[in-house]
């Protein structure tokens, strides 16, 4: 099962594997999905070479959000309750432990992170070639 393609205003980062983008659902301003574009069940399904370029997405990704978000703090949340490989980066405000995850989602209306988070990306990539 594919999750439905990203809302064009959150998307922040896509290419041929996966695409980045604000959650439909967010639970902190700023929560961030990884989704893999193929149909994968689980992590361990990946290929060791899909699995690290994702590895190394979620890194750089999660990197953008301290610097773009002014946090300290990013949750990395690996559920597979759709059976498609996707992770969740949950940017941790003024709330520690797991009562920063005690927020109710609701849909999201403020795309406002996007373009932070989206420039912080594109430094960090265009360092690392």
């Amino acid at each position: 099962m594919n999750l439905p393609a990203p809302d064009p205003q959150s998307l922040i980062y896509q290419d041929d594997k996966l695409y980045v983008c604000l959650a439909s659902f967010p639970l902190t301003p700023g929560h961030t999905v990884i989704v893999w574009n193929n149909s994968v069940a689980d992590l361990h399904l990946l290929t060791r070479s899909d699995y690290e370029y994702l590895m190394d997405m979620v890194n750089s990704v999660r990197t953008a959000m301290l610097g773009a978000l002014a946090v300290e703090k990013v949750y990395l949340m690996y559920m597979d309750e759709v059976n498609q490989v996707h992770w969740h980066l949950v940017p941790r405000y003024n709330v520690k432990g797991i009562n920063a995850l005690a927020h109710e989602p609701s849909i999201l209306s403020d795309y406002s992170p996007k373009e932070s988070i989206q420039s912080h990306l594109k430094q960090l990539m265009n360092l690392g070639k």
